[in-house]
């Protein structure tokens, strides 16, 4: 756990109000995965107006990784309205992240102290929202089990730029049993809103991925034998975009901790 006084073992049998009072009041600041089944879970990044234009492009032009599920009405309104009425993008992601010139700088309980007049808030899709449709299959999450954040890679695969942003697209790697990958690319393409289907099956290095034991983000997990290392893109792929494009401020959740939605893990579709 990453913070707070309440552990994710204590959550994981929890109901949607219980998860969502503990993040909120900064009792619970760890990663999300397994929590509040059945609801939609999302990545953040928050940034001045004058570069919102641009990132809600780019988000457009990459589906996969960014799949858009909900923005704040206008800048300074820190409400998400599209995935719940009493969602704030202040205060209910697991942690954050305060970035200045492109650098992670500061990690963060809640964004009360840094919020700005200045601020629109964008709320990506995050494939911890299928894996309870994974585990219902009979197809285990290793990271869950283990209460480990999943692993994330810089990859070689590129995004479409817009604007000042672009680069690398980062992936999540689940370990899957060589006879349930078709099954588990049929159950993840049902849920577009959260990355859908796998970028990639099989050899990491063929993504520029150098050593599996060496995630980027979140937490080693193995690859037993019979099985294969599965990838979807994943919602920290902003976070590249983001160092590329160095805005002077911009915020985002801590990879692994995120918002959970009021909203249902089916609905809403990606606002493309």
């Amino acid at each position: 756990m990453d913070g707070g006084t309440v552990t994710h073992a204590a959550l994981s049998g929890a109901d949607f109000g219980a998860v969502r009072a503990a993040i909120r009041s900064g009792a619970y600041g760890g990663h999300t995965a397994g929590l509040a089944p059945g609801r939609l879970q999302v990545n953040l990044a928050v940034l001045p107006a004058a570069e919102a234009e641009d990132f809600l492009a780019f988000c457009r032009a990459n589906p996969r990784p960014c799949p858009l599920v909900a923005m704040s009405p206008g800048p300074g309104d820190p409400r998400l309205p599209q995935i719940g009425a009493d969602t704030d993008a202040r205060t209910d992601a697991a942690g954050y992240v305060l970035w200045r010139d492109g650098e992670p700088v500061e990690t963060l309980g809640d964004l009360s102290a840094v919020w700005r007049d200045d601020l629109v808030a964008f709320a990506l899709g995050c494939s911890f929202t299928f894996e309870r449709a994974l585990i219902e299959a009979g197809v285990p999450m290793r990271h869950v089990e283990r209460d480990l954040t999943v692993p994330m890679f810089r990859t070689t695969l590129e995004t479409r730029r817009a604007g000042a942003f672009g680069g690398g697209m980062v992936v999540s790697m689940r370990p899957v049993a060589e006879g349930d990958v078709a099954r588990v690319r049929a159950i993840t393409e049902r849920f577009p809103q959260a990355h859908g289907g796998p970028v990639h099956v099989g050899d990491p290095a063929a993504i520029g991925v150098a050593d599996l034991g060496r995630p980027d983000w979140g937490d080693a997990v193995e690859v037993s034998p019979g099985e294969v290392p599965v990838f979807w893109a994943c919602g920290v792929t902003p976070q590249n975009a983001l160092s590329a494009a160095r805005p002077a401020f911009c915020l985002t959740h801590r990879p692994g901790a995120m918002l959970i939605a009021e909203h249902a893990e089916t609905a809403p579709t990606p606002l493309l």
